[in-house]
C-alpha cells in the first residue's frame, strides 16, 4: 500500500492550489484605483472585463499588492492599468494611446499596441510573486 501512496504523491503533489502575487510599482500618484486582471488564454488577453479574475485594488505610496489564490499549475498573465480618474476604464487620446499608466507580466511592453499574451505569460508551477512596473 506504501508504494501507492509514493506513486501517487507527485501527482496529489500537482493538484495543490497555489496563489500568485503581483507586486505592482511605477504609479505616478495614490489617486484612483489600479485595475488587476489575471488571464490564461491568448484569446481574451488583455480586455478587462474577459480575465480569468479581476481585482480593482487601492494605492498606497505608488505601490499595489495582489494575490491570485486557488490557482492551478499552468500559465497564466498579468494586465494591470491605473483608473486615475475612477471612471472604470484605461483613458486613451484622439488616437488611441493610452493617457493612463499600465503594465503586463514580465514587463512586456509592444510600441504600437499591448504585447501578446505569449509575451507576457509566465509559468506558474508552485506559488510565485512577480514585479510589474507600469508606466
Amino acid at each position: 500500500m506504501k508504494w501507492l501512496f509514493l506513486v501517487c504523491l507527485p501527482w496529489l503533489l500537482a493538484r495543490e492550489p497555489l496563489t500568485l502575487k503581483v507586486r505592482v510599482t511605477g504609479f505616478n500618484s495614490n489617486k484612483g484605483q489600479a485595475f488587476v486582471a489575471l488571464f490564461n488564454t491568448s484569446e481574451s488577453f488583455p480586455t478587462y472585463g474577459e480575465q480569468l479574475i479581476g481585482k480593482i485594488v487601492n494605492i498606497q505610496d505608488r505601490v499595489c499588492t495582489v494575490s491570485f489564490s486557488d490557482l492551478t499549475q499552468g500559465y497564466y498573465a498579468v494586465a494591470v492599468y491605473h483608473d486615475a480618474n475612477k471612471n472604470m476604464k484605461l483613458d486613451r487620446n484622439l488616437f488611441g494611446m493610452p493617457t493612463e499608466c499600465y503594465g503586463f507580466s514580465n514587463n512586456a511592453r509592444a510600441t504600437i499596441s499591448a504585447p501578446s499574451y505569449q509575451e507576457a505569460k509566465i509559468s506558474c508551477l508552485k506559488d510565485k510573486s512577480i514585479n510589474i512596473l507600469v508606466k
